[in-house]
């Protein structure tokens, strides 16, 4: 490989570890060509690539991206799996394991995920956990129960404290400052001319004792 294209490799190489999300390092040892195109599909699926590149511009690439924990990982037959940043990591840490337990290939070596080192334990860890979509639909489901609860239970209270108002309105019970309709009420009281009409009974009883008087002086 000519220097130009030894640079461009390298150029390559930090270019998609900045890009990428998480970062696995793997021993490829055994691995024929067709199981490298069955596991580039696999991790296409996952939003992620997988790449050879031999470990001296692997380690100027790191330079260049300032990913130092990658060297540490730069001896023997090194591969690298790049996950993008719209990728699901888990899934693609999944793969790899699976891979390792068809076809007794590609052992986890370490790698980077958020700036910082990984582990061969914290990808077996990643290769364990759920699925991306798997995640985000149980967590909608623990974050969406209470929210349907909730918004139930405050139309259930607002219903409720509008019929309690619309009674307390009802009775007259609220202040005629705080009610409208209560200046309505004042009309009422128009019905209160017609009560001497009903107070002419009182003055036939008065003239009942005039009778009896009557009676006495005959």
């Amino acid at each position: 490989m000519k220097r130009e294209q030894k640079a461009a490799v390298v150029e390559e190489v930090a270019a998609q570890i900045e890009e990428a999300d998480a970062v696995f390092a793997v021993d490829y040892r055994g691995i024929s060509v067709p199981q490298v195109a069955e596991l580039r599909t696999k991790l296409t699926e996952a939003g992620a690539g997988f790449r050879v590149v031999k470990n001296t511009l692997t380690s100027l690439a790191a330079d260049r991206a300032g990913a130092e924990p990658l060297k540490e990982v730069l001896e023997g037959p090194t591969a690298f799996t790049f996950v993008s940043a719209e990728g699901d990591v888990a899934l693609a840490a999944k793969a790899l394991a699976q891979f390792k337990r068809d076809f007794d290939v590609l052992g986890f070596k370490g790698g980077m995920m958020g700036g910082e080192a990984l582990t061969v334990e914290q990808l077996g860890a990643l290769s364990r956990l759920p699925a991306r979509e798997v995640l985000h639909g149980q967590l909608v489901a623990m974050v969406a129960a209470p929210i349907t609860g909730l918004v139930r239970g405050l139309n259930a209270l607002i219903a409720g404290l509008a019929i309690q108002l619309k009674q307390i309105a009802d009775e007259g019970l609220l202040p005629a400052g705080d009610a409208a309709p209560a200046a309505a009420e004042p009309e009422e009281p128009a019905a209160e001319p017609e009560e001497p009409a009903e107070a002419q009974p009182e003055t036939e009883q008065t003239d009942t004792p005039s009778e009896g008087d009557d009676e006495k002086e005959g």
